[in-house]
């Protein structure tokens, strides 16, 4: 939910339109109730100001009138965002092949393309078209830490059971299998478990960038992975 709210309250307000695609055309998104109330016991969900402009997200046009993924004209957007997410649910947009052939369209039109946590897979497992290799390949990139991942499920699953585990591997490995040199090309960046950046500080967040592309961790770096995006984004349309 942050990794969504977050970027588009910072792009929305610099005067750029968000708009969103889903599975099936028209298909309304909504945020993981747990992620509102609090995963357990009220804690480890989203910040309240996330969950401010969560509410003024799902009021907004573009969020109601979704196109599906497979209808989408990729050459008409300025960029690119691949939100994340855990859980079962995620599972249709993170293995969609039909998604994933959309972002290698995109990807190839070397515009800019951010990704957090989970949405990193996306990338990781689509193809570019001519060498059937990882769009991620020659990329530096970060992701959802292992770390992180294995101290989400630990944590919950006497109560959630594999709610933090999406997949049976782990994020971090999967993203550094696509990757061609991993010890050089994967950063980690700086060990936390609670403490996130804000609208105001980012001394907690961290984002890498290669290029046009842009990869952050998890809802904690959503503000400054907003932000950097934003500036990609209109350094890109100024050059143009």
């Amino acid at each position: 939910m942050t990794e969504v709210a977050v970027p588009w309250k910072v792009l929305t307000d610099a005067g750029h339109r968000v708009d969103f695609a889903t599975k099936r055309p028209g298909t309304r998104p909504s945020a993981d109730p747990r992620l509102l109330s609090g995963v357990l016991f009220g804690r480890l969900g989203a910040a309240d100001e996330a969950k401010h402009h969560y509410e003024e997200l799902i009021c907004s046009h573009e969020f109601n009138n979704t196109a599906g993924w497979d209808e989408v004209d990729v050459t008409s957007f300025d960029g690119l965002l691949l939100p994340g997410g855990h859980a079962s649910g995620m599972r249709q947009y993170l293995g969609s092949a039909v998604l994933q052939r959309q972002v290698a369209r995109f990807w190839a039109l070397n515009r800019p393309v951010g990704a957090i946590c989970h949405g990193v897979l996306v990338l990781a497992r689509a193809q570019d078209e001519n060498t059937s290799r990882s769009l991620l390949a020659d990329s530096r990139t970060t992701c959802l830490p292992k770390y992180m991942e294995r101290a989400a499920y630990w944590t919950t699953a006497w109560r959630l059971g594999r709610y933090y585990r999406t997949y049976p591997a782990y994020v971090e490995d999967e993203v550094r299998g696509a990757l061609t040199d991993s010890s050089a090309q994967f950063e980690r960046g700086p060990r936390v478990l609670t403490q996130r950046g804000t609208a105001e500080d980012d001394t907690h967040a961290f984002v890498v960038e290669d290029g046009r592309y842009l990869s952050a961790r998890w809802p904690g770096d959503a503000y400054l992975f907003a932000r950097r995006y934003l500036a990609h984004l209109e350094s890109s349309s100024s050059a143009c």
